[in-house]
């Protein structure tokens, strides 16, 4: 267990001195010494040489041996499924992208297992220092019993399970949007912030909460359900059994819908033309880029986009008074096109001094979010549990 929290303090600091750790973990310098040199031996710790000296002789450094260990993290969404092997740098090593058509347990896992192996056998590593397996998707997740109760839920039997079983390591699940959250937090726009809200508008839309530093789930781990707050009465059917939630007004999917039910009435729009060719889907992607372009239809899908969702952060604004607001997801990279709308509906529905104090920012991960995210809790349950 202490040399599991000697690499947890390296991982997260860098290096630190034997002195150092000894302190963090109240152990001897013998002790410290000897657990050092046995991580030495195993190949997972480096001596980095003397240190900047306080007073005194200058210490020994240590730090992580570059590719010691390895985390796979499996980013799962209703389109795709992208695997990578990451080092305890969280620099990817292999690479692959699937379609994924729908998300129904059997083929799903069964996909996830061979891209897994996949991935593995294409990087040529040794399979050992492999510590294990990150996985998101979208749902209403038990993190801890690694059942999703949404999509995946696999006869109520836990996912992580069954896959641990057939890999022979630890994997964990989680929520799209916290695993987003926490890459945000570690690596992202949220580092060095406390009280930050991360909102994925994707193909659906998605939340996660940092107070005080540390990612908030709730009593039952399904905190951030904020895409279904009712938005509209008698609104649109949401895939939750409600009727008029955000997300069926804000998020890519309604996005689409919108511009799909409208297209008669804009016949001179670019996307009227673009889905004259049947062999042209529309996405969120295309919308945004006509957009940028000028496309006034599609200049206005984003904007009443903009306005719902606007209006939904207002509430978690003068709930929760967080410091920081980070957008990401599909529909996020609309960037001004959405945030104006966003700040016109915050300006009519906020208390100025609650709007004020809330800085938003477009993530600076990008399309790397989810599957640094799935890297990310496989580091934060291996190494700070």
């Amino acid at each position: 267990m202490s040399k599991k929290k000697i690499l947890k303090y390296l991982y997260h600091s860098g290096e630190l001195s034997s002195t150092k750790i000894g302190k963090i973990l109240h152990l001897s310098a013998p002790t410290t010494l000897a657990y050092l040199n046995e991580l030495m031996d195993e190949d997972f710790v480096e001596d980095r040489g003397k240190g900047n000296s306080i007073g005194g002789r200058r210490p020994n450094m240590y730090g992580l041996k570059k590719n010691s260990i390895y985390v796979i993290g499996v980013d799962v969404t209703r389109h795709h499924i992208t695997t990578s092997i990451f080092n305890h740098e969280l620099e990817s090593i292999a690479k692959i992208k699937v379609e994924s058509s729908e998300l129904k347990s059997e083929t799903t896992l069964n996909k996830i297992y061979n891209e897994v192996s996949s991935v593995i056998d294409d990087s040529k590593i040794d399979p050992d220092k492999i510590m294990g397996i990150g996985i998101t998707m979208p749902g209403l997740i038990d993190s801890e019993l690694g059942i999703n109760y949404t999509y995946l839920t696999n006869n109520g039997k836990s996912i992580a399970y069954d896959l641990q079983q057939k890999f022979n390591r630890p994997v964990f699940i989680e929520n799209d949007a916290k695993a987003r959250t926490l890459a945000e937090l570690r690596y992202g726009a949220a580092k060095d912030f406390l009280n930050v809200l991360y909102l994925q508008v994707d193909w659906g839309l998605g939340t996660g909460m940092i107070f005080n530093g540390k990612l908030y789930r709730g009593n039952s781990g399904f905190a951030g359900e904020f895409a279904h707050i009712p938005l509209e009465t008698d609104g649109k059917l949401c895939p939750c059994g409600k009727r008029g939630c955000l997300e069926t007004v804000a998020s890519g999917d309604a996005l689409v819908e919108d511009a799909i039910s409208s297209l008669n009435s804009n016949v001179e729009s670019a996307i009227y033309k673009y889905c004259q060719n049947k062999d042209n889907k529309l996405t969120p992607k295309i919308i945004i880029e006509f957009a940028q372009k000028g496309d006034q239809f599609a200049l206005s899908l984003i904007n009443k986009l903009g306005l719902a969702l606007g209006k939904g952060i207002s509430y978690l604004i003068q709930i929760l008074n967080p410091e920081l607001i980070v957008l990401g997801g599909r529909v996020a990279q609309a960037s001004e096109y959405l945030e104006t709308p966003i700040k016109q509906s915050l300006y009519n529905y906020c208390i100025p001094k609650l709007r004020e104090d809330a800085k938003i920012v477009q993530s600076n991960l990008g399309s790397k979010a989810g599957i640094l995210g799935a890297a990310v809790i496989v580091m934060e349950h291996i190494l700070e549990n």
